[in-house]
Parts: C-alpha cells; sequence; structure tokens
C-alpha cells in the first residue's frame, strides 16, 4: 500500500534510479509526474502517445537514448484519454523483453471507472510495478494505492517506506476495503463511469462537427490540439470556460488544451463546443485580453 499512485511512484523511481538517470514518460502525459521526476533530478524522455497508449517507436527511442525507467499509464491517460490496446499491449511487451535494467511502472489510476479492458505490461521486464489508486473513484481524499510488483520491487518500496510514515493507515485501508465491498457504492462508480463516458462522446461529438478533432477514449479529460493554445486558453478564459493549458502536460508534444468533463453538465456540451470553435478559429484581427 502506499498513500496515492504519485506516491507509489516517487518511491519506485527513488529506490531504482539516481539523478540524472533517463525516464521515459508520456508526452503529453500527466503533469504532476513531470514535475516529480523534475524534482527527483531525473531526465524525462517524452514518448508520443496516441489513442491505445505511448507509441512505440517512441518506447523504442526512449530505450535507445537510456531510459532507465518506464512509466505507462494503463487507461484514462491524463491528458488524452488513452488506453492501452490489447494490440499495442502486445507490441510494448515484445519491445520491452529482455530489458533487465529497465523499471516498467504502470498507473491504472481510474481503476473501476474505467469502461475498457486492462491489458497491462506486468512481467514484460523483471522489474515491474502496477499501481491503482482508489481516489479516482471513491474520492480524493482516500489517499491510498495498492501497488503490486516482483518480488525484489516491492521490498525496496516496503523498505523505503518505513523510514518514512511506516504504513498507510490501517482505519483507511479497512474504509477501502468496506467500500469495495459495498453493492450500492460499486453501482454509484458505475453510474459514474456511465456519466463520464455520456459527457465525454457528446463533447468529442460536438466539437467533430465543428471541424475539431480531439483526443479522450476513456477517462474524464479530452485533448485538444489547437495552433495557437495561449490565445484559445485565454479566449475561453473571457467567455466565461476554464480549460487546461496544454503546456503543463507537454515536453515536446503540439500545443493543446485539456478539456474535464467532470464539471460539465449535458445542457453545457453545445456551448462549450461553440466556445471552443470560436476561440480555435477566431474571426476578425487579434486584439488584447486584460
Amino acid at each position: 500500500m502506499t498513500g496515492g499512485t504519485l506516491d507509489g511512484i516517487e518511491r519506485l523511481l527513488a529506490a531504482h534510479l539516481r539523478p540524472g538517470d533517463a525516464v521515459a514518460v508520456e508526452d503529453p502525459g500527466w503533469a504532476n509526474l513531470l514535475d516529480l521526476v523534475a524534482a527527483l533530478g531525473l531526465r524525462p524522455i517524452g514518448v508520443p502517445v496516441d489513442d491505445e497508449g505511448p507509441a512505440p517507436a517512441g518506447v523504442t527511442a526512449a530505450l535507445a537514448a537510456g531510459a532507465r525507467a518506464l512509466v505507462v499509464t494503463s487507461r484514462a491517460q491524463n491528458p488524452t484519454g488513452a488506453a492501452v490496446s490489447a494490440d499495442r499491449a502486445a507490441e510494448l511487451r515484445a519491445l520491452l523483453a529482455g530489458r533487465p535494467d529497465l523499471l516498467l511502472i504502470e498507473d491504472d489510476h481510474v481503476a473501476e471507472l474505467a469502461r475498457v479492458p486492462l491489458h497491462p505490461l506486468a512481467g514484460a521486464t523483471p522489474a515491474w510495478a502496477f499501481v491503482r489508486s482508489v481516489s479516482k473513484p471513491y474520492g480524493p481524499d482516500l489517499r491510498l494505492a495498492v501497488l503490486a510488483g516482483d518480488e525484489a520491487t516491492v521490498a525496496r518500496v516496503a523498505g523505503r517506506a518505513r523510514l518514512g510514515a511506516g504504513w498507510v493507515s490501517t482505519v483507511l485501508q479497512r474504509l477501502v476495503l468496506a467500500l469495495w465491498r459495498d453493492p450500492a457504492t460499486a453501482g454509484l462508480v458505475r453510474r459514474a463511469a456511465e456519466s463520464y463516458d455520456r459527457r465525454r462522446g457528446a463533447l468529442l461529438a460536438a466539437l467533430a462537427a465543428r471541424g475539431l478533432p480531439a483526443h479522450g477514449r476513456t477517462g474524464i479529460n479530452i485533448w485538444l490540439p489547437v495552433p495557437d493554445e495561449t490565445g484559445a486558453l485565454t479566449a475561453l478564459r473571457d467567455a466565461g470556460w476554464a480549460v487546461a493549458p496544454g503546456a503543463l502536460y507537454r515536453i515536446a508534444a503540439e500545443p493543446g488544451l485539456r478539456i474535464t468533463v467532470s464539471p460539465l453538465d449535458d445542457a453545457d456540451v453545445g456551448p462549450l463546443a461553440d466556445a471552443v470553435a470560436a476561440a480555435v478559429r477566431p474571426d476578425g484581427p487579434p486584439g488584447f485580453a486584460a
């Protein structure tokens, strides 16, 4: 057990790598992970992502560049919504086979909220870990994640934990176990997943109808490539809409915006899509916004 996904990943990286080592991360990818890699003094190598997960060519290039660890999001990748498909998992397993020097970390943070099958890479390398958080499906205050892996990797994480917090609260562990066992809670999570899927799908369709193809196969986020990230962000802000700047999530990827559907009502899908279209393709001469 760790105190959430990021805590687990931090312990894994700190136990296996040293400052200056290279880590292959998705690009665009989770902003908190990019910040963690920098804080640990590690060197990020961006791996392009499509709807099926990390691109094999990008993983190959990262390994050739000396990556000592690879972090992969299983489903609902933040910010693109990518999910590792069965075919992509098979390709990545073949690439990673015979790499005893590589630590493989899988992040399945969305867990029960995912509505696509899980295709794990666990065991593709001798050193591996699979981390599943409970904060997305059950609430952000439940700072707990389950970490599985090979014996040596798990022992390293447990040993490092004993030098700090020691353990994750057993009160919290019992609470999570009760939630997992409760049919009513499982029903609530299932309905939440259906609601996210419906609203995400509606927004993707509305954007596509306005000539704006976006990405968002799973999860609560949509990634929209844009030619002018700052201009679109500012125009949406002035129109009363809050989206996240893609610069928070990018290393070398093209500009984009992350749009989160969790606070979005069904009735807001059309107006938001109209506002995005106007922001991405503004009419008239450029101006200034306060």
